[in-house]
């Protein structure tokens, strides 16, 4: 079991969900029942993304029986990245996750990735496909070439360490304040939202780990490849671009300082040596 000693509101999970009707209900019951096995006082947050179904209805029919449970919705359709961003900025627990809607990883698997968060391993800890034994149940052959392919694009343009191998695994758990941070700074609407706020995080320092999961494919899955990859590579030039944007930036701004800092050292040792 995890330990005990975080903040008041230790977890917060945040589900994001479109179009999921007949999957929602069962999503919060497990989240719920994952906080109660743990001991855990924590949220349960849906943040619905403008469907055009049930699912705010069915969200909120729970909300009485579940006390931790809140459902965010907002209209139009904005993507799965904007979703992320409004419930993570929302959230109040010192641990934040999320959780991909269908229950492909048990929610018992982030026992693993909270107590690599207790022990200080790392400020994120993502969970991986990728590691030996945790496909319980494959994709498709062209979602896995397409995986492949996708895989160098972000190792070799994007610069990604090699050490992270699945980015887009619907299953990460962060520090509270790390995650608000990032996803307070990020622009990417779209599902390569993972990819930019783990950029981010590599930025600012933050450690970065990934840990096995059980995960098993859901055929009902919100991407197309064949309307969606191009938006992808959209996505992935413009958070390359906007980020070398950044990054030159913020050195502009910070190298004045150094000079400063470097003359005013001068001027220190110019006014001692003055008076021997």
């Amino acid at each position: 079991m995890v330990s005990n000693h975080l903040s008041e509101l230790e977890l917060s999970i945040i589900i994001p969900a479109y179009k999921e009707t007949n999957k929602i209900r069962r999503d919060i019951r497990a989240a719920e029942a994952f906080l109660k096995s743990q001991r855990l006082a924590g949220e349960i947050v849906v943040v619905d993304d403008g469907s055009p179904d049930d699912t705010v209805a069915v969200a909120k029919s729970l909300e009485a029986e579940i006390p931790s449970l809140k459902v965010l919705s907002y209209i139009p359709n904005s993507g799965k990245g904007y979703a992320l961003r409004y419930g993570i900025t929302r959230s109040q627990g010192r641990i934040v996750m999320f959780a991909d809607a269908g229950l492909c990883v048990p929610y018992d698997i982030a026992k693993i990735g909270l107590t690599m968060l207790e022990l200080e391993m790392c400020d994120i800890a993502i969970g991986s496909r990728r590691m030996r034994g945790s496909v319980r149940r494959r994709q498709p052959l062209y979602r896995r070439l397409g995986s492949k392919c996708y895989g160098f694009l972000i190792h070799t343009l994007m610069g990604l360490p090699l050490y992270i191998s699945d980015t887009q695994c619907g299953f990460k758990l962060y520090r509270g304040e790390v995650a608000r941070q990032l996803y307070a700074s990020t622009f990417t609407d779209g599902f390569m939202f993972d990819i930019e706020v783990i950029l981010r995080a590599l930025m600012e320092g933050y450690q970065v780990l990934e840990f096995p999961v059980l995960w098993s494919n859901d055929a009902d899955s919100r991407f197309n490849p064949l309307t969606g990859s191009w938006r992808l590579l959209k996505d992935l030039a413009t958070i390359r671009w906007k980020l070398f944007q950044e990054k030159r930036q913020k050195s502009h701004r910070t190298f004045p300082a150094s000079i400063a800092q470097i003359s005013a050292q001068s001027n220190e040792k110019a006014r001692l040596e003055s008076r021997k």
